[in-house]
């Protein structure tokens, strides 16, 4: 576990940053948040570039910071790795010279992926002989990872290592962020501010607001409360875990979850692969009465659990129990008032088959 409370102030009247949280022994934690939040700062903080002035920072039974009793490790004695925005490669090393020099830095009877199982993980083999100046920004970040993976860390801290690249790029660099995030076994704290990473990759998540935590937990229960800044973005919706369960004869992948199963246009993979699916609430429409003759595939029999109205809008967010799963559905408060909608009511959700985004959560079992 890794257990991290900082306070810092830069500056008379500057950014103030007052946080607290814990982060999984292994994993993705991600810190999420509009740019000047205090994500960065608070793993500059962690990794030792910044002596925050009160905190405290513990790996399981090892303290790396305690304003208290006078403990600063220096950041090499912290055996954490960092990756930055920009990839940061010796220019005058080659790929294989730069995945060497993380290999050296790997402390004494640290374990960990060694070099062919790292290179494999990454597919970076081909570029062995290449200097980063040759390489896409893609290519430089995933080199930037692997050196990190080789130094054989106890802790991972990432930077939005993804923001200098474009969308492409990285479509490209996230299945390889997710085998690492499989292969390291250790906790991983991942700044970002793109949503599609955090459905991605994170198992946790920190929601930061001007250098505080409003809220943490999984991002699944996180991604299902209407009261956090989250349900503002107009992508908003729940994480809903699911498992492939083949194809029918239409053409369209089954996709099994707790509650019942979903229609889609996507191919998710074999069957029994775990996925993660973002069903935006945007995207669902509610009927009080079972629905015919639609070209919408997925009618789902739910409970109205409850109805919250969106500040600032002439719209709320429906709650919607689909058995154990939650789903949230943003509608008009008019479309409330026209149906009679009240909490404990049965309705269906209604969701076409060509609206889901789904992230890979991992293999099959």
């Amino acid at each position: 576990m890794l257990d991290v409370a900082l306070r810092h102030r830069f500056g008379e009247g500057g950014f103030s940053l007052d946080v607290a949280f814990q982060a999984a022994a292994q994993g993705v934690t991600a810190l999420f948040g509009p740019s000047g939040c205090g994500k960065s700062t608070i793993l500059a903080a962690t990794a030792g570039l910044l002596r925050p002035q009160a905190g405290r920072v513990a790996l399981g039974d090892r303290v790396l910071l305690d304003t208290v009793t006078g403990i600063a490790l220096p950041p090499e004695r912290r055996h954490c790795a960092v990756v930055f925005q920009d990839a940061r490669l010796f220019p005058h090393l080659s790929v294989e010279g730069n995945l060497r020099y993380g290999l050296k830095r790997a402390p004494p009877g640290a374990t960990g992926p060694g070099m062919e199982e790292v290179v494999a993980l990454l597919g970076i083999g081909p570029l062995l002989g290449r200097r980063p100046f040759g390489l896409s920004g893609g290519e430089r970040q995933r080199v930037a990872l692997g050196r990190a993976l080789l130094a054989r860390p106890q802790l991972l801290l990432m930077d939005e290592p993804l923001a200098a690249l474009d969308a492409a790029r990285r479509a490209e660099v996230l299945p390889f962020l997710a085998r690492l995030r499989d292969a390291a076994r250790i906790p991983i704290l991942y700044v970002t501010h793109a949503l599609e990473e955090v459905d991605a990759l994170a198992d946790s998540l920190v929601l930061l607001e001007a250098g505080r935590v409003i809220a943490s937990g999984t991002v699944e229960a996180l991604s299902a409360r209407a009261d956090l800044p989250l349900a503002a973005r107009r992508d908003a919706g729940v994480l809903l875990p699911c498992v492939a369960a083949g194809a029918g004869g239409d053409g369209l992948a089954r996709l099994a979850f707790e509650g019942g199963t979903l229609l889609t246009t996507l191919h998710p993979g074999a069957p029994g692969t775990r996925l993660r699916i973002r069903i935006r609430a945007r995207d669902i429409a509610v009927a009080v009465e079972e629905p015919r003759g639609l070209s919408t595939r997925n009618i789902l029999p739910a409970t109205l659990a409850g109805i919250d109205p969106i500040p600032g809008t002439a719209e709320v967010f429906a709650r919607l129990s689909v058995g154990p799963s939650l789903l949230l559905a943003r509608i008009t408060a008019d479309s409330v008032h026209r149906l009679a909608l009240r909490p404990g009511q049965p309705v269906w959700a209604l969701i076409k088959a060509v609206t889901f985004d789904h992230r890979l959560v991992a293999g099959a079992p």
